[in-house]
């Protein structure tokens, strides 16, 4: 059992949904994504959307596909995000925002939510922190966000689940590109770029 207070991070497994369901409550966080919206087709989004979604997550992480991580905080499901090798989420390389910078092959880090309960409390930086090691831990050689930049106006709640460039910039992640003014795309490198260097 973690430490008062403490972050604790769970890789979301079958074990893991009631978690992911407290978490995203009833509409699926915003407007019923349940974070599917990255992972689908226009077709998709058109028809899944709500109920479909819910059942689509829940197959991804009952299927062992591991969509992404719970926090817990003093016990209880904090926070979530969603990482994953950037191949999971087509919608990436459709939009002129997160399309591909170059060939390297990333992983990518596209949401991250905090319960109304643990905001303002760190969560999300844990989320951050939680994520790196995840990826690092399967192998990643670069992970990829692709949050707004709070400091050209305010963020809407809704438009904060990209992440913010000064939390990801705080943790190591440096801009590569940017292709409209609020949404640069940032990158952190989990292991030297040439394993067999001295």
């Amino acid at each position: 059992m973690s430490e008062p207070g403490k972050a604790a991070a769970t890789v979301a497994g079958p074990a893991a949904w009631a978690d992911v369901e407290t978490l995203l409550g009833q509409r699926g966080s915003v407007k019923g994504c349940w974070c599917m919206f990255f992972r689908q087709t226009p077709q998709e989004r058109r028809t899944e959307w709500g109920e479909g979604n819910r059942r689509a997550l829940k197959e991804l992480v009952d299927g062992g596909r591991a969509p992404g991580l719970v926090v817990h905080r003093d016990g209880e499901p904090a926070g979530w995000c969603s990482v994953a090798p950037r191949a999971e989420y087509s919608r990436l390389d459709r939009s002129p925002v997160t399309k591909p910078v170059d060939d390297t092959e990333v992983w990518s880090l596209v949401c991250l939510y905090v319960h109304p309960r643990h905001r303002g409390a760190g969560v999300s930086r844990e989320l951050v922190r939680a994520a790196v090691e995840h990826a690092r831990g399967q192998g990643a050689a670069v992970l990829e966000a692709y949050p707004v930049d709070e400091a050209l106006g305010p963020v809407p709640t809704d438009a904060a689940y990209h992440g913010l460039v000064g939390l990801l910039a705080a943790e190591g992640f440096e801009e590569v590109a940017r292709r409209t003014p609020k949404r640069p795309v940032m990158r952190l490198r989990l292991r030297p770029a040439d394993r067999d260097a001295h």
